[in-house]
């Protein structure tokens, strides 16, 4: 913390903004300091980050400070950060938040993604080192023009955090173990794909029950590099990646119970696949309506009673209706939960599909105390 320095945030005549992102908290070393969210901009010579609520409270570290740095992926309970290990501090530089610093290195914490974008683009400056070509002009200004700050509110803060320190340490040990797993998981779903495979070669060899039961561990491993805003970003192409990775989950299971599922059992099915990646409702729906602009094997429907499906693209509405008409011809009358279990969908789809039924005039309703139950529609067929 000791290489950061005071500043009023403008870039220089010779100095080009590279990319920023919010959401960015600063730690000294392992130590937490009180910049804890402010927006990270890169520029072509310097790091400056600025406070999100005092945006007059401005830090900027020069790249030619930076040694070299490292990136280290998000995990259970921890954000993705990078890692900037940084040389002695250089003479005469202006004043900052400390002026004495026991670590070599920074890191810098993205609470709200993108740090794989922002590394990129970090790594591609340093290679570069455009400062060591094109120095900094500074423009006439008045003396004096950036103004030091008091830095004593940043050591008592510092002796308050210290008490925190030891328990910080000992939650980072808690997850070492978590932490190790997570790194196998890949290795682990490739091998479960490889078995699910021979499972496939030799299908006679194998009892049925056997099979389903070794489908449910497989169905608890995961899939390989789930979609995630640390590695996609936070806009249009996050939703746009994560819509295309959920046609592919959802493809084949769709096939096996009919070509249609209710949103809250795909919400089910793919964060569990997802593992530790989970996935948020909002995200899931926004991702469900680019299913159809996508033009992918899967789209996204409303019911009109509001019920939300997704459904595979050579699903035929006109030949479920006519299904559902002949079931309930052959049976005489029947409810939401009989034909559920007939046709081995859920209760909500059933329902669904005798309302879709009854709009065509292919069945007739009866309310009553007993419930609701469909007959078939005998003005037309007598």
């Amino acid at each position: 913390m000791d290489r950061l320095e005071w500043s009023d945030g403008q870039l220089f005549p010779n100095e080009n903004l590279v990319v920023n992102q919010v959401g960015i908290r600063l730690y000294d070393g392992e130590d937490k300091t009180p910049f804890d969210n402010g927006t990270l901009m890169l520029t072509t010579h310097r790091l400056i980050w600025r406070d999100a609520v005092d945006t007059s409270c401005i830090l900027t570290l020069p790249l030619s400070q930076v040694v070299f740095s490292e990136e280290h992926p998000s995990g259970l309970g921890k954000s993705a950060k990078i890692i900037l290990h940084l040389s002695a501090p250089a003479p005469g530089r202006r004043p900052g938040p400390v002026t004495h610093s026991s670590n070599d290195y920074i890191r810098l914490s993205f609470k709200e993604g993108g740090q794989t974008e922002f590394y990129r683009c970090l790594s591609t400056e340093l290679g570069h080192r455009r400062w060591e070509h094109i120095p900094l002009t500074v423009q006439s200004t008045h003396k004096g023009q950036v103004q030091p700050r008091r830095a004593g509110i940043v050591g008592i803060e510092r002796n308050i955090q210290q008490k925190q320190k030891q328990t910080d340490k000992h939650i980072s040990e808690a997850f070492e173990d978590l932490s190790n797993l997570i790194e196998k998981a890949k290795p682990m779903v490739t091998l479960s794909r490889s078995i699910a495979n021979k499972i496939k070669e030799k299908q006679g060899d194998i009892t049925a029950d056997e099979t389903i039961k070794f489908k449910s561990y497989l169905l608890s491993l995961g899939i390989p590099d789930p979609v995630t805003r640390e590695t996609h970003g936070t806009g249009d192409k996050y939703y746009r990646e994560l819509a295309k990775q959920l046609s592919g989950i959802l493809e084949q299971p769709l096939k096996d119970c009919g070509g249609m599922m209710t949103l809250t059992d795909v919400y089910c099915r793919v964060n569990r696949a997802r593992g530790m990646e989970l996935l948020s409702p909002e995200d899931l729906v926004n991702s469900c309506q680019l299913l159809v602009a996508l033009q992918l094997p899967v789209r996204f429907r409303v019911f009109d009673s509001g019920v939300m499906v997704c459904q595979l693209l050579s699903h035929s509405e006109e030949k479920i209706i006519l299904e559902t008409a002949k079931v309930v011809e052959d049976k005489g009358s029947i409810t939401a939960e009989e034909l559920s279990q007939l046709v081995g969908v859920s209760v909500i789809l059933a329902k669904e599909r005798l309302l879709s039924t009854e709009k065509t005039a292919g069945v007739c309703r009866d309310e009553s105390v007993e419930g609701l139950r469909f007959y078939p529609n005998l003005f037309l067929t007598r």
